[in-house]
């Protein structure tokens, strides 16, 4: 197997007994592989993380998949990227040794988006995902069943970008895969608030054994 091929960046389980997760961060647009190391320490500070830069650039902010518009994708992109993406997972977690059954993708905006078309299009190597103002990102398309995963959408009830409405058909579209789709709102837009890490570590701890 091939050595990861994205810019990224692991870090280490603190915790000396071992992770007991590995959190996959998926940058918003403008981001990089530094960008969600702290919401990934605020919501489980023993975890791993593993976090990707955006291989495409939009006037030079990286992002996972190029768009044609504020809220319309290239959907040949789309999935292109979302496979490439879903190469690069399983090669990590054979490079870094990472135990796939405790692998959880953390996405925002773009980051969120490209981690949904991973689980639509059965590329996805995570059993759980935090989609934080998250979107449809592929249209017309009957999603592909998969293993049992669990599912949190976090978007914002006033977000003039991931609006409610399209909320709602990501989940239901997410929930045709299989999965156990938890879909709530924040009182606020597109930025993230402290509500969204509580409700992600509310959430984790829901599904542990």
């Amino acid at each position: 197997m091939k050595d990861p091929d994205f810019i990224h960046r692991f870090v280490s389980a603190t915790n000396d007994g071992g992770a007991t997760r590995t959190l996959f961060l998926l940058h918003g647009t403008g981001g990089d592989e530094n960008d969600l190391l702290s919401l990934g320490r605020a919501i489980d500070p023993d975890a791993a993380l593993l976090s990707p830069r955006g291989k495409v650039l939009e006037n030079g902010a990286p992002r996972f998949f190029r768009r044609l518009a504020e809220g319309v994708f290239d959907e040949a992109d789309v999935i292109a990227r979302a496979q490439e993406l879903g190469a690069f997972v399983t090669a990590a977690i054979a490079h870094y040794k990472i135990d796939q059954e405790k692998l959880i993708a953390i996405g925002y905006s773009n980051g969120a988006n490209i981690a949904a078309a991973m689980i639509l299009l059965g590329v996805a190597a995570f059993r759980q995902a935090i989609l934080l103002r998250a979107m449809v990102p592929l249209s017309d398309f009957e999603p592909a069943v998969g293993s049992q995963r669990r599912i949190l959408i976090s978007n914002g009830r006033i977000d003039p970008i991931a609006q409610p409405e399209n909320s709602e058909r990501l989940a239901e579209l997410l929930r045709k895969t299989g999965a156990e789709v938890d879909l709530i709102f924040q009182s606020g837009g597109h930025g993230l608030l402290p509500n969204d890490i509580a409700a992600s570590q509310q959430w984790l701890a829901a599904g542990e054994p």
